[in-house]
């Protein structure tokens, strides 16, 4: 088995990372999180914001550390909510991932007729579309409704913690739309204290082409995100996922999604 001060990280993204400026205390900025990602050789990660765009700040970290820093849009109350308008000018400023509401999901009715102008623009700008944090009934409905569309690029965000609690089969039926995101921070004591064998059977259940792992990490009481990629490697690891599940989640699910 690997020893956890050898395991790299040369050519993975992480798709779920929280930086500075935002309104919650951040261990690290967008500049910090994508240059410590550069020195471990990493071939991207994804800076989310639930509170506002992430496009501009991911361009000027691009810029500053040579290495694809992708953002994108958090559907909450803070811009609109389910708002077509929003989506359009993120992806004209070249955000790639729209995410539906994440903080607010409890709050903001999916209006039918802008979530279909909504599935418009990530079909039109080729974007991302990520269910965020809407229960299982409704991540049914985006589902269904983005395969009418003919999306292909679709993520399912940690469906295992509790806000969205979905059983092994309803993963396995999500997995016939798009790829589901593990995130480890539901692991840590001070979120869901979820158990990593729950996510190794998970991925074992469902199968590693269909899953990404990322972090979700960016809090001040967690690691930086490039250490949290590894201790969740090695969680993983220490479950009987195998080095080769770990590059198809870590590498090449990642890649297909987001390019």
């Amino acid at each position: 088995m690997m020893e956890k001060d050898l395991i790299r990280l040369d050519n993975y993204i992480d798709t779920h990372v929280h930086t500075a400026p935002d309104i919650k205390p951040r261990i690290c900025s967008d500049r910090q999180a994508a240059t410590t990602a550069r020195n471990e050789n990493m071939a991207g990660l994804v800076i989310k914001c639930h509170v506002e765009s992430t496009a501009t700040r991911a361009w000027i970290a691009q810029k500053y550390s040579n290495i694809p820093v992708i953002g994108g849009i958090c559907l909450n109350s803070s811009v609109g909510g389910i708002n077509p308008s929003a989506v359009k000018i993120c992806a004209q400023l070249g955000g790639k991932i729209v995410w539906l509401p994440t903080i607010s999901a409890g709050e903001i009715p999916l209006d039918s007729a802008k979530l279909e102008e909504i599935l418009a623009l990530v079909r039109d700008y080729d974007l991302v579309l990520s269910t965020g944090h809407l229960g299982v009934e409704n991540i049914f409905r985006v589902l269904d409704l983005a395969h009418s569309w003919k999306l292909k690029r679709i993520l399912i965000n940690h469906p295992l913690t509790g806000v969205i609690g979905a059983t092994i089969d309803e993963q396995k039926e999500m997995s016939g739309y798009g790829y589901l995101e593990h995130c480890f921070v539901a692991c840590m004591p001070q979120h869901d204290g979820l158990e990593p064998q729950k996510i190794a059977r998970a991925i074992q259940e469902v199968g590693s082409q269909k899953c990404i792992m990322a972090t979700d990490f960016g809090q001040t009481h967690n690691d930086i995100p490039v250490q949290g990629f590894k201790q969740f490697i090695q969680a993983m690891l220490n479950e009987g996922i195998t080095k080769k599940q770990i590059d198809t989640m870590c590498r090449d699910n990642p890649r297909n999604l987001l390019f």
